[in-house]
């Protein structure tokens, strides 16, 4: 067998490739140049404020088809440009710049900076505190509201003349605080009975008696029952309550349906 010839043991393995040195270079360095030299192993580019990050061959080269497609080192630092600062808040979709995010800080939704030398983070977790206690306080006052109408729906739902006072004014939008002066009057003008008719006083003899819990006659219950009720009869508890109560209220004013009627020097009740 011919001899196989030793390999030559002082020939280096790898060769590294030499950079030929630029032309005309500064040697003052500026950022950009620092950051393609400490990047050329991994294939970085600098742009302005900004490094493009492409592959490179281990041996640190770019290939002659690389260069002439445009997609190797060379080729990107060639064509690098360096990014413009936002000028007058352009947008990225007209310039390509970034705008930082302005804080707001009114309670109108006007964009402010954080004040000076306060911490954004700390500025934004504060406004978020103070929202949770509005949103808080919105659920507290939902629940009491919530509660005084089931408070009321118990005692519509027994009936009665409790339950068709507290009826007659929720539909007339009125406060329950009215409730006993109206329960007041209803005992004087019927004693609670809501089929009661006047068949003796000068309504009667015009042929017009006062009926039901209020005491009113056929026309008054026509012109100020709740509109809701016009379609129920006189003697509807409900119904000839809201006429009675604004009735007295559009001739006597709240205060007198309040301190439950009209009185007399003595105190005695006077109908209305």
């Amino acid at each position: 067998m011919p001899a196989v010839p030793a390999p030559n043991r002082t020939a280096p393995r790898h060769h590294a490739a030499r950079t030929p040195a630029i032309a005309g270079a500064s040697p003052r360095r500026t950022v950009a140049n620092t950051t393609a030299a400490v990047g050329a192993a991994v294939g970085v580019v600098a742009t302005g404020a900004f490094a493009v990050v492409v592959p490179t061959p281990l041996d640190g080269t770019s290939t002659t088809a690389d260069a002439a497609e445009g997609i190797g080192p060379a080729a990107l630092a060639a064509n690098a440009t360096t990014l413009a600062p936002s000028q007058g808040g352009a947008h990225a979709a007209s310039g390509g710049y970034l705008t930082p995010v302005a804080f707001i800080t009114g309670a109108d939704n006007t964009t402010n900076d954080p004040p000076a030398g306060q911490d954004p983070s700390l500025a934004s977790l504060d406004k978020a505190g103070k929202l949770a206690d509005q949103i808080a306080a919105m659920h507290a006052q939902a629940a009491q509201e919530q509660a005084a109408q089931d408070r009321l729906n118990a005692v519509i739902a027994t009936g009665g003349i409790d339950g068709w006072i507290a009826e007659a004014l929720n539909i007339m939008d009125l406060p329950q605080s009215l409730a006993p002066g109206v329960k007041k009057i209803i005992m004087a003008e019927s004693g609670g009975n809501p089929r009661a008719i006047n068949n003796w006083d000068a309504n009667a003899q015009r042929g017009t008696p006062s009926q039901g819990l209020m005491q009113v006659i056929p026309s008054t219950f026509r012109a100020y029952v709740a509109p809701s009720l016009a379609g129920r009869p006189i003697t509807d508890p409900v119904a000839n309550i809201t006429a009675g109560v604004r009735y007295m209220i559009a001739n006597y004013g709240i205060a007198t349906v309040k301190a439950g009627g009209r009185s007399n020097g003595a105190g005695s009740y006077i109908g209305y």
